[in-house]
C-alpha cells in the first residue's frame, strides 16, 4: 500500500469518512478475520473497497466494471482494485472463515456500551427472492402487498434507528421466534445486570408479537420490559381523562393528549397508555417497565417509525437486499414447518364453509321477506329453495370429508418429510451476513458525519445526507509526505457556496481526530480547495 501524489481521483472524498468508519468498527474487521493467502490484495484492501462501495452506491461488485478500477485503486494506495473475479474470490476467503457471526458480536458489544439507554427496537424485514434456484417459503410482503418467497431478516435498532444486529431467519419464523432468539443473545454478549426494580434492558416491537403471558414471562425469566400497541381494543376511555403532555419525538418536543391506567389481561396487570388523536380514535400502548413515565413510554413507542425509515433508506440507498454470492445451502432436515397439505386443507375448509354461509343468507333472505307477505307463500319459498338446501347439504359432505382427511395430516412436519423436488433450502448467509456488517458500519459512519454536519449546515435535515453523498463522490487530490507520516486528501468544490463552507469547518473537525489510514502510519489531514 503505497500512496503517490494525484490530482482529481475520482471517488476520493469517500476518504472523508475514514474517522467515522474507524469510529464505527472499521478495525474490528482486521482484529477478528485472519490474513488472507498470499497474494497481491490483503484482508484490509478486500475491507476498505466493499465500505467505499457502500458509501458511494456502488451497489454489488457487477457494478464495479462501471468505474475505472485505477482510480478506486488510488484510494487504496494500489495501480488498480482486482477484477469482479478475482475479488468474488477474495471474498469467499474472507466468508470462508466463518467468523462473520464474531464480528458481528464484537460490533453489537462495542455500541452497546456507549448507548445511554438500553432499549432495542427489533422488527422483521423481509428479503425477496426472484430467483430459481433456491426454493424458500412464501411470506406477506407488506411494501409489496403479496406473498412472495425470501427470507425474513430480523434487525434490532437504537431508537435513533442506528442498527446495532441483525438475525437471518431461516424459515417462517415469527418475530415472537425472533425475539426469543435475541434476547438471549443481547444478554450473553452484554453480561448486563437489572438495577433494583429496573428492567435489564427493553425491547420494542408492533403488534405481530403481541402475547400478553408472553410478556410477563419474559420479565419473570430475564427481568426484560417491552413496550408494543395492544391489539383487539374495544373500549374507549373518557376523553376527560386525557391531558395535554410534551413528549420528544426525535428531538423535537410534540403534544400529546395521553392518560394512562392499569389494565387486566389474561389475569394480569399491565401498565396502558393511549393517545387521543384530533379525530378521537385512541391508540393504545403496553409496557411491563415499572418505572418509564407516561410521556416517555409513549415516545419510545411513537420512535418505531425510525427503524421503518431505517428499512426505506436502505432498501433505496444501499440496495442491501442483493446477494454478493449466489448459491444455496441445506436447512436442518429436523427444522420442523406448517403441514402444506395440512394448511391446503384448512384453506379448502374455510372456503367451503364461505360458500355454504352465503348460501344460507339467501335462504334466510327469502324467508325474511315472506314474513311480510301472507302464510300462504311460505310454502312456496321452501319449494323455491329446495335447490339451494341441496348445495348446503353437499357443501356439509364436501366440509366432513375435509375435516376427515385434515385429520389423516400432521400440523407440523420436518424438512426431511417434504417431496424431494419442494424441499425448503436457504441462499448462502456468510456472505450476505459479510454484507450486513459492512453496509451496518458504513451507514452507522455517514450517520455520524451527519449529525456532525447538523451544527455546520442549516438545511441539514432535509440536505445532510445528499451533502455527504456528493462529497463521497466527489474528486480529491491525494498529496502523501512519507517523510512527516502525513496523507493529506484535498476535495474540490462543491455544488454550492454553503455545501463549502460547510465541508470547511468539517475539515476542522475531522483534522482534530488526528486519523490514521487504515494499516499505515500515515495521519491523515483534511481539505478543501473551496475559498
Amino acid at each position: 500500500m503505497v500512496f503517490e501524489h494525484h490530482q482529481s481521483v475520482l471517488n476520493a472524498g469517500v476518504l472523508f469518512a475514514i474517522p467515522a468508519l474507524i469510529s464505527q468498527g472499521l478495525n474490528q474487521f482486521f482484529k477478528i478475520f485472519n490474513p488472507l493467502p498470499a497474494g497481491f490484495y490483503g484482508l484490509h484492501h478486500l475491507v476498505l473497497t466493499l465500505c467505499f462501495m457502500a458509501l458511494c452506491r456502488i451497489k454489488n461488485p457487477e457494478q464495479l466494471k462501471t468505474h475505472s478500477p485505477g482510480e478506486l485503486g488510488k484510494l487504496l494506495g494500489l495501480d488498480r482494485i482486482p477484477e469482479v473475479g478475482y475479488f468474488r474470490k477474495k471474498l469467499k476467503q474472507i466468508t470462508d472463515q466463518s467468523k462473520v457471526d464474531e464480528l458481528h458480536t464484537g460490533l453489537f458489544h462495542s455500541w452497546v456500551e456507549k448507548m445511554p439507554e438500553l432499549f432495542f427496537y427489533i422488527d422483521g424485514h423481509v428479503r425477496v427472492y426472484h430467483g430459481e434456484q433456491a426454493n424458500l417459503p412464501k411470506r406477506f410482503v407488506s411494501r409489496e402487498r403479496l406473498c412472495l418467497s425470501g427470507t425474513t431478516e430480523f434487525w434490532v435498532n437504537d431508537q435513533r434507528g442506528l442498527p446495532l444486529m441483525v438475525v437471518t431467519g431461516e424459515l417462517n419464523e415469527k418475530l415472537k421466534t425472533a425475539i426469543e432468539e435475541i434476547t438471549p443473545k443481547i444478554l450473553e454478549e452484554t453480561s448486563l445486570v437489572a438495577k433494583q426494580g429496573e428492567p435489564v434492558f427493553t425491547i420494542v416491537f408492533d403488534r405481530e408479537a403481541y402475547e400478553p403471558v408472553w410478556f410477563k414471562k419474559l420479565w419473570d425469566d430475564y427481568r426484560i420490559a417491552v413496550i408494543t400497541y395492544r391489539k383487539n381494543v374495544k373500549d374507549n376511555w373518557d376523553e376527560s381523562l386525557f391531558h395535554s403532555t410534551e413528549v420528544q419525538l426525535n428531538n423535537t418536543n410534540v403534544t400529546m393528549q395521553l392518560c394512562e391506567m392499569g389494565t387486566l389481561l389474561n389475569e394480569l396487570w399491565f401498565r396502558e397508555i393511549r393517545k387521543l388523536s384530533d379525530s378521537g380514535h385512541q391508540t393504545s400502548i403496553m409496557t411491563t417497565h415499572p418505572g418509564l413515565s407516561m410521556q416517555n413510554a409513549a415516545s419510545k413507542m411513537f420512535s418505531r417509525w425510525t427503524q421503518e425509515n431505517f428499512f426505506k433508506y436502505m432498501i433505496k440507498e444501499f440496495d442491501f437486499d442483493r446477494m454478493i454470492e449466489y448459491g444455496t445451502e441445506e436447512i436442518n432436515p429436523q427444522s420442523t414447518i406448517p403441514n402444506p397439505e395440512y394448511k391446503t386443507l384448512t384453506y379448502q375448509i374455510k372456503k367451503t364453509k364461505e360458500k355454504k354461509a352465503r348460501l344460507e343468507a339467501r335462504i334466510f333472505q327469502k324467508l325474511e321477506n315472506n314474513n311480510k307477505k301472507v302464510i300462504d307463500n311460505f310454502a312456496l319459498t321452501i319449494v323455491e329453495s329446495s335447490s339451494l338446501i341441496e348445495k348446503i347439504n353437499e357443501y356439509n359432505d364436501e366440509i366432513k370429508k375435509l375435516i376427515e382427511n385434515r385429520k389423516k395430516q400432521t400440523a407440523r412436519i420436518s424438512i426431511a418429510q417434504m417431496p424431494k423436488e419442494r424441499r425448503y433450502n436457504k441462499l448462502k448467509t456468510e456472505s450476505k451476513k459479510l454484507k450486513n456488517a459492512v453496509i451496518i458500519v458504513a451507514y452507522r459512519a455517514e450517520t455520524a458525519l451527519f449529525n456532525i454536519m447538523s451544527e455546520l449546515y442549516t438545511s441539514n435535515q432535509q440536505e445532510g445526507r445528499m451533502i455527504l453523498n456528493e462529497i463521497f463522490t466527489s474528486d480529491a487530490d491525494l498529496i502523501p509526505d512519507y517523510e512527516n507520516q502525513k496523507l493529506t486528501i484535498r476535495l474540490h468544490s462543491l455544488s454550492t457556496p454553503r455545501a463549502n463552507m460547510a465541508v470547511k469547518e468539517l475539515c476542522t473537525i475531522l483534522n482534530l481526530t488526528e486519523s490514521r489510514y487504515p494499516t499505515t502510519n500515515l495521519t491523515i489531514i483534511y481539505e478543501t480547495l473551496a475559498i
